[in-house]
């Protein structure tokens, strides 16, 4: 078979394509972003007819992947760790009203290296009650995506697909598949399963709470899930995911000593974390995120025996998992530490030379100055590291700019400024800005226009050369929807304006419109 080179992200592509997948429905974010844009660019993709779609968020992205459910055909959906907030409206409902054949892949992003949190996605599937994978290795992120598209199908049933930041963009060969033929176009077997009334809804989730037991025996017996002896039983270790990879790392000979239990899939399988506790006198579980499974075992056996991980800090509760961490919790000296050298300094995100957004802030800061009580609520973006500039107080999360300005206004704060991006804008800013114009908030609100999502690589932004029409569609009085062009010899006109809408008392947009510098040097290079 064809063995090629893939990024983690890239491999999870490459599999949706063999094994048949139909449409991917996703919204960018780090460190998921590859895998959607691995299929858009995808030759093979295009002639096989898969739909590659960036949607407005990841709540729109996963409803597109349920209607492609619905007909019959394979979806995947991809996001990022806090994305999977967004769309837990779908999600949670997608677990009860069986659905075949979805994929919802979430990056999970262990130690924040682009991220606000290190929540982990884990805890969520474990929540819907539904199958979780979570690939060790390049190799079984490609294979897992047929298998987990199996399992979908089998089970009836979404499966949640959980990578961390280090499988997600590090590189290995994989062996690829033969590619399987999409499926045909068909009705769901239960036609009331997608209508969530309380009667469907009540039969629907018992169904989901009956199926438990074959959830639970699928991983015992998929063969992702190993028990792997070992001759030293004073200690047991529990890895999942990627850890496993660290902790084979401190032993370049392949052979654990102690006897290991290696969870891929999930729900735990509990016959195999049985053995290993019978047989061991104390337990170690390695998990790159959260303590989700430490939590577990703790719960499920209980019977005296010692567990170690995250919970007591034998492991650090923060941060990413390496093999390092994994050797200190064993007592033993890596082998794979590295110092970094002296010449190697920290070098801070920044705002690139050029980047709009500095003279945007260049502009509001002057007028900030001048209202010493005032305070900027921020967003998530390229826009954030205006921060180093002195220039935002807060970030909190998606679209949370605006309503958290709209708060503070109503509460005494003058002024209340909001600054969120286009791509933001469109991703959860317009019903913010509704609630706004509802109750006559006394707030300015900028929302920088870079015709791209820029800090995920450049995708479509959704509110692109419609930002003018959709403020004045929910009710912004259209002489205060101001243009400016954020350009260094239009600073004085630039404060004079922002000046202006300050003073007025109401809903106030300003849209500072230029291109991202990274993006127009694309194009001028074409």
């Amino acid at each position: 078979m064809k063995k090629i080179l893939l990024l983690g992200d890239e491999a999870i592509a490459q599999g949706f394509i063999d094994a048949g997948g139909s449409a991917i429905n996703s919204y960018p974010g780090t460190p998921s972003t590859q895998i959607t844009e691995y299929v858009i660019n995808s030759k093979q993709a295009k002639e096989l007819g898969v739909r590659a779609n960036w949607c407005a968020n990841e709540k729109t992205a996963l409803e597109a992947s349920l209607g492609v459910a619905y007909a019959g055909k394979r979806a995947m959906t991809c996001m990022k760790h806090v994305g999977l907030n967004v769309c837990g409206d779908p999600f949670m409902n997608a677990a009860i009203i069986g659905t075949k054949g979805v994929l919802i892949v979430v990056a999970d992003d262990p130690s924040m290296f682009s991220s606000q949190d290190e929540q982990d996605s884990r805890f969520y599937g474990h929540w819907a009650m539904i199958p979780m994978l979570e690939p060790s290795n390049q190799q079984e992120a490609y294979d897992m995506v047929h298998y987990g598209f199996e399992l979908s199908e089998q089970l009836g049933t979404p499966v949640l697909y959980r990578i961390p930041t280090r499988l997600a963009h590090s590189r290995a060969g994989v062996e690829l598949k033969p590619v399987r033929k999409q499926n045909e176009l068909t009705e769901p077997a239960d036609a009331k399963s997608f209508v969530l009334l309380p009667a469907n809804a009540k039969r629907l989730y018992r169904d989901l709470i009956d199926k438990q037991p074959k959830f639970t025996e699928a991983s015992e017996k998929s063969g992702y899930n190993k028990y792997i002896d070992g001759p030293k039983k004073n200690l047991g270790i529990i890895t999942t995911g990627i850890a496993y990879n660290y902790l084979m790392e401190n032993f370049p000979d392949g052979k654990c000593p102690y006897p290991v239990v290696k969870v891929t899939q999930y729900p735990l399988p509990y016959d195999m974390i049985n053995k290993l506790y019978d047989e061991c006198d104390e337990i170690l579980v390695l998990e790159d995120g959260q303590p989700f499974v430490e939590e577990q075992i703790k719960g499920f056996l209980g019977k005296g025996k010692k567990v170690i991980g995250r919970l007591d800090e034998t492991i650090r509760r923060d941060g990413e998992l390496n093999a390092e961490k994994v050797a200190k919790a064993l007592g033993m000296k890596s082998e794979t530490t590295l110092t970094v050298p002296e010449v190697v300094t920290n070098r801070p995100p920044a705002l690139c030379q050029g980047c709009p957004h500095v003279d945007s802030y260049t502009a509001l800061n002057e007028v900030m100055a001048k209202h010493k009580s005032g305070k900027v609520f921020g967003d998530i973006g390229c826009y954030t590291l205006g921060f180093n500039m002195g220039a935002i107080n807060t970030t909190v999360c998606m679209g949370a700019s605006i309503t958290m300005a709209k708060g503070a206004s109503e509460v005494g704060i003058f002024p209340s400024v909001a600054v969120i991006g286009d791509g933001t804008f469109g991703h959860s800013g317009l019903t913010g800005l509704m609630d706004c114009v509802n109750e006559k908030a006394n707030v300015v609100v900028m929302i920088l226009d870079n015709d791209i999502t820029a800090m995920t690589g450049g995708q479509p932004s959704s509110a692109h050369n419609k930002i003018r029409r959709i403020c004045e569609g929910l009710g912004v009085e259209p002489e205060h929807i101001r243009d400016i062009v954020p350009l260094p010899k239009n600073h004085d006109e630039n404060v004079r304006i922002i000046e202006e809408e300050v003073n007025y008392n109401g809903v106030s947009v300003i849209i500072p419109h230029r291109t991202c510098i990274v993006e127009l040097k694309k194009h001028l290079k074409k």
